[in-house]
């Protein structure tokens, strides 16, 4: 595993890891705000074919755009994040997809739960994106087309655009070959 932008805060023990963000960081490629950041942290390694990839995330959600989950990046134009966002004084379950453009969907998650888990299936080009708040049972948030490249990266990913020292800790994070 290895950094794209470190944070300047990050210990990993056993199976979890936690991390706390640097101020003003973010992804996002142009559409509707016109910008472009690259500026989020991302901790990943590469992975050709197939695969799935889960995790439990615990976040201290507390400002606009705090944001924690997977992410699977070929390089800065073509990329998905997803996890759980912070907006209007909630946490919804969030997806963006960027092939040059990023675009965004969320889904209000009730009660702000202290833990949530996502789950990613990548079957050819296209990533299938599910979310669960008891690790047990899943729901699917979305499907999208990435790209056909066989070699990605894929790894834990947080950001907060409008602060610094957004604490998360992502538990039991996994990868494995997907075979059918």
């Amino acid at each position: 595993m290895q950094w794209y932008n470190e944070p300047p805060t990050w210990k990993q023990q056993d199976d979890s890891i936690t991390v706390v963000s640097g101020e003003n960081t973010d992804f996002w490629r142009k559409t509707h705000y016109g910008f472009i950041r690259d500026t989020g942290h991302f901790w990943y390694q590469e992975v050709s074919g197939n695969f799935q990839a889960t995790v439990k995330i615990v976040g201290a959600y507390e400002t606009l755009y705090d944001q924690a989950g997977l992410m699977i990046r070929l390089d800065e134009k073509i990329w998905l994040k997803c996890g759980i966002e912070f907006v209007d004084g909630g946490q919804y379950a969030s997806v963006v997809v960027t092939r040059d453009y990023s675009d965004w969907s969320v889904v209000t998650i009730p009660e702000n739960p202290v833990a949530f888990w996502l789950r990613l299936q990548r079957k050819k080009g296209a990533v299938e994106v599910q979310y669960s708040r008891d690790g047990e049972s899943y729901n699917l948030l979305r499907m999208a087309y990435l790209t056909e490249e066989e070699k990605v990266q894929v790894g834990l990913m947080c950001a907060s655009p409008q602060r610094g020292g957004f604490q998360v800790e992502f538990q039991e994070f996994k990868i494995a070959p997907l075979l059918s």
